[in-house]
């Protein structure tokens, strides 16, 4: 998918300031982007978490315009490198009821429509209502409990402890425009599309992207203990294009108002758009970045994905049956203030191989005389 740098950022994009990385024929470099100008930052912050760690986003060598886009030869990368990738689940009521939909379908797709019904008459107007945590919270498990209708997922959206999880290893994640992998032997499965939180070293958010946490209904839904083998898989974690920095005219409001668009184009004409809307979130998003920070230390920052309220239920194929990816589908995410992130669909068994891990992302830094400016 040939793109221009211009269609991926945000129409404001010379009012903000914002980071991303590229592939080059010698290694990956840091970018910045600042009042429609790009800039190579690499030798004053050669990662991503450095420059997020000193703050240091000026200076660099001037590429050229947006307009112009990367040079030749260059691609655009995930724009986290050394960042653990965190992620938060079941902080929608609507995604809530998916999950459980999941758990009572033991992974079956075609029993999902008439457990949807019973789950969203008995469960979706209490949860909707309730702050999680709070006493009235304690109140609704208990008389779902009695109704025996109490679920692991209903805990963790409605109660005192968000569900955190590590989404991908450290320098797996894909950027825009790479192909993004589900498991070839799944047969349910979705896009997440995702606000996701750059965080320093002490939780403080310096920044938000996007993010797709690729997630198989089939294996969280036969387990939760599957959870793993559901959301971390070779391509199955997207972020980007850009982080944008908070600043005066971009900060946590923002995203709490943000609304992200989902546009899924499959290569047999199928079209499926859905909406993500922040403001609708059962727990605020620094909430969970207090979480996921909790008793834990990310010395080099971490990205928070933070959920999503978008479950595709519409059906693809058979009757009952709702979506699910097929090789080819372009998905992409979008939010007016962020910018656009898309990727084509393959499966993670045929993905391009993840050979750059921390050793070898060390070994090219030295090579080019960088390890100082990690």
């Amino acid at each position: 998918m040939a793109f221009r740098l211009i269609d991926i950022l945000p129409s404001d994009h010379a009012q903000g300031q914002f980071l991303g990385r590229a592939e080059t024929a010698d290694g990956p470099v840091v970018i910045a982007i600042r009042e429609g100008r790009v800039f190579d930052i690499t030798d004053v912050a050669a990662s991503m978490s450095g420059a997020i760690a000193r703050r240091t986003f000026d200076g660099g060598r001037e590429i050229g315009m947006v307009d112009d886009g990367l040079p030749d030869g260059w691609t655009l990368l995930s724009p986290i490198d050394l960042q653990c990738i965190k992620a938060s689940g079941v902080t929608f009521a609507l995604s809530a009821i998916e999950r459980v939909i999941e758990e009572r379908a033991r992974g079956d797709a075609a029993k999902a429509s008439e457990i949807r019904a019973q789950l969203e008459e008995k469960v979706g107007s209490g949860i909707r209502s309730v702050v999680p945590g709070s006493a009235e919270a304690e109140e609704l498990k208990a008389a779902l409990i009695e109704e025996g209708m109490w679920s692991q997922y209903l805990e963790v959206a409605i109660g005192p402890d968000a569900e955190i999880f590590s989404k991908s290893p450290v320098l797996s994640s894909v950027g825009h425009d790479a192909p993004i992998g589900v498991r070839s032997d799944s047969s349910w499965n979705n896009p997440e599309p995702e606000v996701v939180l750059v965080c320093d070293a002490h939780g403080e958010v310096v920044g938000a992207t996007l993010g797709n946490d690729v997630n198989l209904r089939d294996f969280e839904g036969r387990s939760a203990l599957l959870l793993s083998k559901a959301k971390d898989n070779t391509a199955s974690c997207s972020i980007g294009p850009f982080i944008r920095l908070f600043d005066d005219g971009f900060g946590i409001e923002d995203v709490r108002n943000a609304h992200i668009e989902l546009n899924i184009e499959g290569a047999d004409g199928y079209l499926l758009e859905g909406e993500n809307v922040m403001a609708e979130i059962s727990r605020d998003p620094l909430e969970l970045v207090r979480q996921c920070l909790s008793e834990h230390h990310y010395p080099d920052g971490f990205v928070l994905f933070c959920g999503t309220l978008f479950a595709p239920t519409q059906d693809r194929d058979t009757p009952g049956a709702g979506f699910t990816h097929k090789e080819g589908d372009i998905v992409t995410i979008s939010s007016v203030r962020i910018g656009r992130l898309s990727n084509r669909v393959t499966t993670s068994r045929d993905a391009p191989a993840w050979t750059m891990g921390i050793g070898e992302f060390v070994r090219n830094l030295a090579g080019r005389g960088l390890v100082e400016r990690i």
